[in-house]
């Protein structure tokens, strides 16, 4: 009837030992320098003779050092406060950059979407990549370097009828509008409709070889159509437009 709680009482000591194990390692990932690592280390070792001594029975020698071991860890924030406050300072901004960077993408969703609604508004053809994970310059030709903020007013500004550059493709790296007026590649798919404009055509060929995203806006009936893969999602409204490259793009492309 004595072994259960033997038992119970030796896990509950064991679970207490591998969490103050784990403080120790987290408190590792904060810290750096040479001092905080031999500190760390000292304190493991002493976390491991405390274990043994328990596992012993000598009693009086694991209390003395489960002592010093609470104490130390009092010790070890007061040594090394500025270093903690540092390193979740850091945290702090990490997230706060990442707060940014979905901040930045939805902008730019926001300034892609306006420009394809004025642009189909209006029934002029537009057709806009959106690089992903998969570099695209080895598929595109000729354009016009650019390296420009993307905004809806540049964008509607290209596929002007009077613009030099309105029959080429609008290119999106890295946050940036790179280039315009750019050739792509057309879909040699026997299986693709012989109706489809040049520019869906175009739009599909790319996305057969990248895993980039196209914005394609019809000049014969101004409806909006996304390109991923291959595949061409049509007649996108205002809300499923915005929804949809939402899913499709990632703050890590456009960073």
């Amino acid at each position: 009837m004595t072994e259960f709680p033997q038992n119970l009482s030796l896990i509950l000591q064991t679970l207490d030992i591998a969490l103050a194990a784990f403080v120790i390692y987290r408190l590792s990932l904060l810290i750096n320098g040479a001092l905080a690592v031999r500190i760390l280390a000292s304190l493991s070792l002493l976390l491991i003779f405390s274990m043994a001594a328990r596992l012993a029975g000598l009693h009086t020698v694991h209390l003395l050092l489960k002592a010093v071991i609470a104490s130390s860890f009092v010790a070890l924030v007061v040594i090394f406060q500025t270093d903690i406050r540092l390193a979740f300072a850091t945290m702090n901004r990490g997230r706060q950059g990442k707060e940014r960077e979905v901040e930045e993408v939805d902008s730019i969703i926001e300034e892609l979407a306006t420009a394809a609604e004025s642009l189909a508004g209006r029934q002029i053809g537009a057709l806009i990549v959106i690089e992903r994970s998969m570099s695209i310059d080895n598929f595109i030709a000729v354009g016009t370097d650019i390296d420009a903020k993307v905004t809806s007013e540049l964008i509607s500004s290209i596929f002007l009828p009077y613009s030099p550059i309105h029959d080429g493709a609008v290119i999106i790296q890295k946050g940036k509008l790179t280039r315009a007026g750019c050739f792509l590649p057309l879909t040699q798919n026997p299986d693709i409709s012989k109706n489809l404009g040049t520019r869906h055509r175009a739009a599909i060929g790319l996305t057969e070889l990248v895993d980039a995203v196209v914005l394609v806006v019809s000049e014969e009936t101004g409806s909006i159509s996304l390109v991923v893969g291959g595949h061409k999602s049509d007649d996108l409204d205002s809300i499923t437009l915005r929804k949809v490259l939402r899913k499709l793009i990632e703050p890590r492309w456009l960073s």
